[in-house]
Formats: C-alpha cells, structure tokens, sequence
C-alpha cells in the first residue's frame, strides 16, 4: 500500500501526499494546470471567487447591453445612446470599460459601429436612420471584474446583403460557441467561423481578435476568428471573448486617420459583429454575458 509520503504512482517526483492524495488530488491538480498555464501562455486561469465576480460584471454589461439595444431606432443618435450608458453605469455602480482606454484614449462610454464600421465606432450626433445596421458593444468593471459583449441592431427594413451578413456573424459566433469544451485547440474556433463564413459568400476579418477577459480587460490568450495556429488546449477555468467581425465584401479594415479607432471595410461595404463572454467549465462552457 502507497504511503503518504511514497513517491506519487504518477512519476511526478512528488510525494503522493502533494501529488494525488484523494482528498487533495483536485486541488493539487487544479494549481498546477494553472501555474503552467500562465507560464506558459500567461493565461490565467480563473478561480471560483473570480468566477462570480466576472459572471456579475458579464450579467451587468448584458442587461445594459439589451436596455440601449431596445432605445436605437431612427432618429437617436449615438451620442444619446452613449449618455444612457452613462447612465446605466453610474446606477449600477459600474465603470465603462472603454473610456479613456488606450493611446489615443477612447473618448467614449459604448462602441457604436454602423453599416461599414467593423468595429470601435465613436458615438456622435449623426442620427440613426432606416436601413443601418448597427454593432453596439458595451464593456464594464463591476466591483474590479470585467464583462464584454456586442451585438447588432437593424433599424427598420435593410437591404438583403445588411440583412445576411448580419446572420453570418451571428452564425459564426453559435457555431464557434458550440464545439467549446475541455481539450478542443483554441485554433478550432477560427475554422469554425471561417469555414462557415466564407461558405456564406463572406469574408473573416484578421486585424481584430477576441481576447481573454475578466481580472482585465483584455488578457491572453488572443482569439483569432481566422483560421490560425493557435494550438493551446482549452481548459476549466478560461474565460475569453469570441467576436468574430463579419464583413460582406473583403476582409481588410482601414482605420481611421483621423481618431485612430474607427476601422471601416476597405471597400465600403457592411460588417456585422456579434459577442460573447464565455467560462470553460470542467465539462463544456457557460456564455457568461447570455440573458434569460
């Protein structure tokens, strides 16, 4: 019989006590995928108090999400839409993510990306009108936890091809959602959504990633939405965004001269964007920014 202080049956080198003793086999397990984990990648793996702080920051930005979603329509402007954010911040006791952040510091609360805007569109007085599409992205810190998620709005009756990028880009995120568990390649993701986009007659954006997120706000790992040769294992404890930008003509962006954030299609035709917070359990995911 293997005693406490016997060399592990696993040829660790450690004692069995520190190694697979039944009552701190899990633990001890859990502990070293993490430090190798965040050796190795810097992925820090999260921990259970972390969890539920995130997962409240993730509810939170979902349910302001869904407030400024039901107020776009023709007429508003982003501008409008970026002071009720304000708002829905400040009355749950949350920070925006976005402002300030970066060089040159974001100078808003939400993104507000419309029609050929990929991504990092800055609310402004231009009103909304009938036929845009609109990504809005809302990013929080609730109590110092990070939650992140986006989606699209039509405003009004749009044109086919507005119409069928925007259920590509939501197509692409399911897809890419459903196969998360333990063990799948993190590269497995952006197959996923190119395979199935550019079947779609669409093309993948590769200048703008998903992101780990959550203790800040953005951390490894990078997470492509084009096919890449990111083979990391996924494992419990990972929280990450996938946001995959969809656009109906070429892939590339071009970025704005002028504010350094605003990345529109090369070729002016419409981008659509959906995201999601999302935890790898121990035996599949939990979409952290997903309402009832």
């Amino acid at each position: 019989m293997i005693g406490r202080n016997d060399p592990c049956w696993c040829g660790s080198g450690e004692k069995w006590k520190k190694c697979h003793f039944p009552e701190l086999s899990s633990k001890s397990e859990a502990s070293k995928v993490a430090e190798r984990y965040y050796k190795q990648y810097r992925i820090r793996l999260k921990k259970p108090e972390e969890i539920e702080g995130i997962r409240r920051a993730c509810r939170l930005a979902a349910q302001i999400l869904d407030k400024l979603c039901k107020r776009s329509q023709a007429g508003v402007t982003t501008n409008e839409l970026d002071e009720y954010a304000v708002q829905l911040h400040q009355e749950a006791g949350a920070l925006a993510a976005p402002l300030g952040y970066g060089d040159p510091p974001y100078p808003k609360s939400i993104c507000t990306s419309i029609n050929d805007e990929i991504c990092h569109g800055i609310p402004d007085d231009q009103p909304l009108k009938e036929g845009d599409i609109m990504n809005i992205d809302v990013s929080v810190i609730l109590d110092g936890y990070f939650g992140d998620c986006s989606k699209m709005v039509m405003i009004g009756d749009i044109s086919q091809e507005k119409y069928q990028v925007c259920n590509v880009a939501y197509e692409c995120l399911q897809r890419s959602i459903h196969i998360l568990k333990p063990n799948i390649l993190l590269c497995e993701i952006g197959d996923i959504i190119e395979d199935y986009a550019t079947a779609q007659g669409c093309s993948v954006v590769n200048q703008f990633v998903g992101h780990g997120t959550g203790l800040e706000f953005h951390e490894p790992p990078q997470v492509p939405h084009h096919r890449n040769q990111l083979k990391i294992p996924l494992v419990a404890g990972m929280i990450f965004t996938i946001e995959p930008m969809i656009n109906a003509g070429v892939r590339e962006a071009r970025i704005d001269p002028s504010n350094k954030w605003e990345a529109r299609t090369a070729d002016g035709k419409p981008s659509a964007q959906y995201e999601h917070t999302i935890l790898i359990t121990p035996t599949g995911h939990e979409i952290l920014t997903l309402l009832d």
